[in-house]
């Protein structure tokens, strides 16, 4: 059908396309020019394609290692960020995220570097996590909270070391253990092995 035509649909394209700017037909003809190149150069897809692969190959055996890591001691857990969330995530169910919560609150609290920020965040945690009837108490005895009531008289990023060190210690002599033999845990270690011996087969 040529655009000569009555009411030929194609007529109207023609003169749409007549209509547009010059510069619009010159950069549609470079992006078409563009594109073949592209496509008549699979090895540069297939460059792209194992490019992608080997950095998600490597993303997944550096998260396989780390989290067979996380059993090795409770400081590799804790140097962990997903260590750090599946471990949260696993005291939910025990009812005592609150530990973990003021062990990280502390962590914050002592990168605090402006005496203003320091006094009122040290209420704040104090209020929070270690008086006694505070909303989320932790587990600590009556001598260390008091020790860390006088500490807020004159705060420094020292003032929670005491009361930090005995949550930490109660995480890793109570909670820790019985994180490695949950059945969570244990699915992704699991996982972790199984990408490994996948690995080394495609080796």
């Amino acid at each position: 059908m040529s655009c000569w035509m009555p009411r030929c649909p194609a007529l109207s394209m023609c003169r749409g396309v007549a209509a547009l700017p010059i510069t619009c037909l010159e950069r549609a003809k470079e992006l078409k020019s563009r594109l073949g190149i592209l496509l008549h150069k699979p090895e540069l897809a297939h460059r792209i394609g194992t490019a992608g692969k080997l950095q998600l190959g490597s993303r997944q055996r550096d998260s396989s290692r780390e989290v067979l890591e996380w059993r090795e001691s409770f400081d590799q857990l804790l140097k962990s960020k997903n260590g750090v969330t599946a471990f949260h995530t696993f005291l939910k169910t025990e009812f005592s995220e609150e530990n973990l919560d003021f062990w990280l609150a502390c962590e914050d609290f002592k990168k605090t570097r402006s005496k203003t920020k320091l006094a009122s965040k040290a209420n704040r945690i104090f209020e929070e996590f270690v008086q006694s009837e505070a909303p989320r108490e932790v587990n600590i005895d009556h001598e260390t909270r008091e020790i860390t009531r006088k500490n807020l008289s004159g705060a420094t990023s020292a003032c929670f070391n005491e009361a930090q060190a005995k949550t930490r210690t109660l995480m890793e002599k109570d909670s820790y253990p019985r994180f490695l033999k949950s059945a969570s845990y244990q699915d992704m270690t699991k996982q972790a092995a199984s990408r490994g011996t996948s690995k080394r087969l495609h080796t």
